[in-house]
């Protein structure tokens, strides 16, 4: 298969459309040959820019969300899942959170969040939970889109740290006072 080939599959395709008398049918399929294309292009724009970079490397490219879509996408990724997820969530440190398990036959991760999204301490709440929820589903659709599930534990509690003693001045003693 090669770009000239392709090119020509994909015009006999629209032109059969276009001969099926569905002009409804023919304007969805040119607008996903476009959506493809802007995807693609987009990808490979990346990848090259990647490339370019002198100092360029297998994790640049590989920590790149929409490399890893493409590659992914069609089964050519050169890491397994678990990886991913780990790169994934990496890549995105203001959702700290950390990969306890991967089911392969359930497709699901369990993750636990590390601390507050966000830095703003509302992980703990049920609406800070939920946004996290949603920002890593979204994370972890980019760079493992096989998983269909996921589970997220909050941190265990910090310990509560002990009270402060409050040292002052003792109130005057009348008794001391006359001595």
């Amino acid at each position: 298969m090669n770009a000239e080939q392709t090119g020509l599959r994909v015009e006999e395709i629209l032109t059969r459309l276009a001969e099926s008398g569905d002009p409804a049918g023919r304007a969805a399929a040119e607008e996903l040959v476009r959506a493809l294309m802007d995807f693609y292009g987009a990808g490979l724009a990346r990848l090259a820019a990647l490339l370019r970079d002198a100092d360029a490397d297998r994790r640049a490219v590989l920590d790149d969300e929409l490399v890893t879509g493409l590659l992914v996408l069609h089964d050519l990724h050169p890491d397994d899942v678990p990886t991913r997820v780990a790169r994934g969530l990496a890549a995105h440190p203001e959702h700290r959170a950390e990969l306890l398990d991967y089911d392969e036959h359930a497709r699901s991760v369990r993750l636990r969040i590390t601390a507050a999204s966000g830095g703003c301490g509302c992980a703990s709440t049920s609406t800070g939970t939920d946004g996290a929820r949603e920002a890593i589903e979204g994370i972890l659709a980019g760079y493992a889109p096989e998983i269909e599930r996921v589970e997220i534990e909050e941190a265990p509690a910090a310990p509560a740290e002990p009270a402060l003693l409050q040292i002052g001045v003792r109130p005057a003693d009348p008794a001391r006072a006359a001595r």
